[in-house]
C-alpha cells in the first residue's frame, strides 16, 4: 500500500529468500540499507518545506557535485544534507537544525485525507453493507479515472 505525500515511509521486503535483494550484488544494489535513511529524509524534506525552509531536493545530489560512489554510496551527500553542510556559492545549505525538533507536516488538512484503518473488520451487517458500498463507489471512481487517463493518453498520441 502506498501513502503518497504524507511523510510516511513504508519499506516492504519480499518474503521470498530467493529475491535478489537478499543477495549482495554491487551492480544492482550496492547499498540496499540506504533506503531506510533515504525514505526518512524524505519526511524531513517535506517537514522543512512545510515550515517554509528552502532546502535542496533530496534527489538533487548531482546538482551539488555529489556522486553515488562505489565504496560509500551517497553517504557524503546524506551527511552534508542532514548537517546543512552542502557548499554553494551563497554559503552552506541542507536540512535546518530545527527540523529535527519540529512536528511533521503542519498542513493538517490534506487534500485527500481519510482515516487509515486497514485492519478494521466490519463488526455487524450495517458495517458490512457500508463497506460494500464504499468499495463499489471507490472501484467505479477508479475505473472512471482509468478510462479518463486512457482517453487523454490516446488524444496525446493522435495529436
Amino acid at each position: 500500500m502506498d501513502y503518497y505525500g504524507i511523510g510516511y515511509s513504508n519499506i516492504r521486503l519480499p518474503n521470498s529468500s530467493n529475491s535478489y535483494i537478499y543477495k549482495y550484488n554491487t551492480r544492482i544494489n550496492t547499498f540496499p540499507e540506504e533506503v531506510f535513511l533515504h525514505e526518512f529524509l524524505h519526511s524531513l524534506e517535506r517537514t522543512s518545506e512545510e515550515y517554509n525552509y528552502e532546502i535542496p531536493a533530496l534527489h538533487d545530489f548531482e546538482k551539488y557535485g555529489y556522486q553515488d560512489e562505489k565504496l560509500v554510496g551517497l553517504k557524503k551527500w546524506y551527511q552534508d544534507y542532514m548537517n546543512g553542510n552542502i557548499k554553494t556559492s551563497n554559503g552552506y545549505v541542507g536540512l535546518p537544525k530545527e527540523v529535527y525538533n519540529l512536528k511533521p507536516a503542519n498542513n493538517l488538512d490534506f487534500e485527500h485525507s481519510y482515516k487509515i484503518d486497514e485492519f478494521h473488520e466490519p463488526q455487524n451487517v450495517i458495517e458490512e453493507v457500508k463497506q460494500l458500498f464504499k468499495n463499489i463507489i471507490n472501484n467505479i471512481s477508479n475505473i472512471g479515472q482509468a478510462f479518463k487517463n486512457n482517453a487523454n493518453q490516446n488524444l496525446e498520441v493522435t495529436n
